[in-house]
């Protein structure tokens, strides 16, 4: 809930400047959800904060004076309950920032089929809940923001996380033709490709990060490459931008670039 003794700001529509808008970020607890959060905070946005771990979560709703709401969005109904929650709290929907994800590095082959299906349900399924769910409201007072946080993975194909690319890749394809369906609702969708970040992600998907290459950058990096994607109406955006290279390499000569990643890794 707001911070008690915090007078709400004015809302306005996501037409204009970020300032009193009201935003979902999702894998907020920690992370680049939490730093998102935070950024959003800092420019005036009313941020619920959605994630599964309650503490962490607390300590961003007390930072950013939002809303803090404890969902497993692998559960039927929770983009619902997202939704229904931030309308009874703020009355209104402008940005949906869909952050939450979890990877896995090892073969196919290895894979159970329970780890197969949880991926594919962080990070396919519940953002595309979550978009649909969030369109009703927006396409009603004409205007909203959704950015998909996906991955340079999905882009590229990284050897040893098919699943975590595929579900990447698919992510991006449906933001791609959501934009065209919504063009003339005046909402406006984007997708934001980080690079490596250094969060817990690495330990978590079962392999640490142990290359020289590109060094893992700060949270705060990506968090403000989504404000300025929100705040300019981009489409997409790549952090950071030297990645464009080897995305146009494998677009252009795609054996070349297999054949480079095989020697160098």
């Amino acid at each position: 809930m707001p911070r008690r003794g915090r007078r709400r700001p004015v809302l306005r529509s996501a037409t204009g400047g970020l300032n009193g808008s009201v935003a979902v970020v999702t894998g907020a607890s920690k992370g680049i959800g939490r730093a998102v959060a935070e950024a959003l905070a800092d420019r005036g946005v009313l941020v619920v904060a959605v994630g599964r771990d309650p503490a962490q979560l607390a300590q961003v709703a007390a930072r950013t004076g939002g809303s803090a709401l404890e969902c497993d969005l692998r559960h039927p109904g929770s983009a619902e309950r997202v939704v229904a929650h931030t309308l009874e709290t703020y009355g209104r929907l402008d940005i949906l920032v869909a952050n939450a994800g979890i990877g896995f590095a090892g073969d196919v082959a290895r894979m159970t089929s329970e780890v197969l299906a949880e991926l594919v349900e962080v990070n396919v399924t519940a953002p595309l809940q979550l978009a649909r769910a969030c369109l009703g409201p927006m396409l009603a007072q004409g205007s909203g923001r959704l950015l998909f946080v996906t991955s340079i993975a999905g882009a590229l194909g990284v050897p040893g996380e098919a699943v975590y690319s595929a579900a990447k890749a698919a992510v991006e394809m449906f933001a791609d033709v959501l934009r065209e369906e919504v063009r003339d609702g005046g909402v406006t969708v984007a997708t934001l490709l980080p690079g490596v970040v250094d969060t817990g992600f690495f330990e978590r998907r079962g392999r640490p990060y142990d290359r020289r290459f590109p060094r893992p950058m700060p949270p705060d990096r990506v968090a403000h490459a989504a404000v300025r994607l929100l705040s300019d109406g981009g489409r997409r955006r790549v952090v950071p931008r030297w990645l464009w290279l080897p995305i146009r390499l494998r677009s252009a000569a795609p054996a070349l670039y297999r054949a480079l990643e095989r020697r160098f890794g």
